[in-house]
């Protein structure tokens, strides 16, 4: 587990002509050692750059990310990344899938084997090591990218929509697995989520992001024993004052296009 903090993330890609579309508008945050984290904010908000640039694979125009007071910057390794697509290699099995990043980092085939199997046994996947994705369901899938990424043993586990595209059933279900393997791992996790319902579910906090140009506009810190009710009165008023912003944001949004 590792602290992350963001300073002042700036980052524009290439609009109409020789305009600029600033996405991220000097966004800052800052997430304690094992501490679980949700952002929420409207569509094309820029949430996914800000991950790609936390987790270096794309370049921010300036600001700085840091994971225990030490600057990261293009190319590093210290974050797994759980994508919004599933990802998984449909030639390789779920051990392979998850070994993967250990073969490509020269970790010795025992350390492999090892880690592997304890990732397995984490997941819950044990009897299904050697089926091929397109053989175990969604929830299995994302369960194994889950494992594919924190078998590297990374500082911060950043998600992004990770259980978009699954039934209700499923998804609550893997929340609560989600819950479990952060709790085992003592992971620092940064969750990327449209479902607001789910962020309050899962969070210790929620961060709001507004329309582009994004920034931080709202962060609260759910106070909510675990386990949760998802219905309970509690959750329903974080739930409601948090679409309330989210709303208001849409509008905007709405406005600044004339519809």
């Amino acid at each position: 587990m590792a602290k992350l903090s963001v300073h002042n993330i700036v980052k524009s890609y290439p609009g109409e002509g020789t305009t600029t579309v600033r996405v991220l508008d000097g966004v800052s945050l800052e997430i304690e050692e094992g501490e679980f984290v949700s952002l929420v904010g409207p569509s094309g908000a820029g949430k996914t750059t800000l991950l790609k640039i936390i987790a270096g694979l794309l370049p921010p125009d300036s600001g700085e990310v840091l994971i225990d007071g030490e600057v990261v910057g293009l190319g590093h390794s210290r974050v797994g990344y759980i994508f919004q697509q599933e990802s998984l290699f449909p030639w390789l099995t779920v051990r392979g899938n998850i070994a993967f990043g250990l073969e490509i980092r020269g970790v010795p085939r025992d350390g492999v084997q090892r880690r592997t199997d304890e990732m397995i046994a984490l997941i819950g996947m044990r009897g299904l090591e050697d089926h091929y994705p397109h053989e175990i369901s969604g929830g299995q899938a994302r369960k194994t990218e889950m494992a594919r990424s924190l078998v590297t043993r990374p500082d911060i586990l950043v998600a992004d929509e990770a259980l978009s595209n699954l039934d209700a059933q499923t998804r609550n279900y893997l929340q609560d697995e989600i819950l479990r393997i952060w709790k085992d791992t003592g992971a620092t996790v940064l969750f990327v989520t449209h479902n607001v319902d789910e962020a309050v579910y899962t969070s210790d906090r929620i961060m709001v992001l507004s329309n582009i140009p994004a920034r931080i506009i709202a962060e609260f810190g759910v106070d909510i024993p675990r386990p949760r009710t998802r219905t309970s009165p509690e959750c329903l008023e974080y739930r409601s004052k948090i679409l309330d912003i989210l709303r208001v944001e849409q509008e905007k949004a709405m406005q600044r296009i004339g519809a």
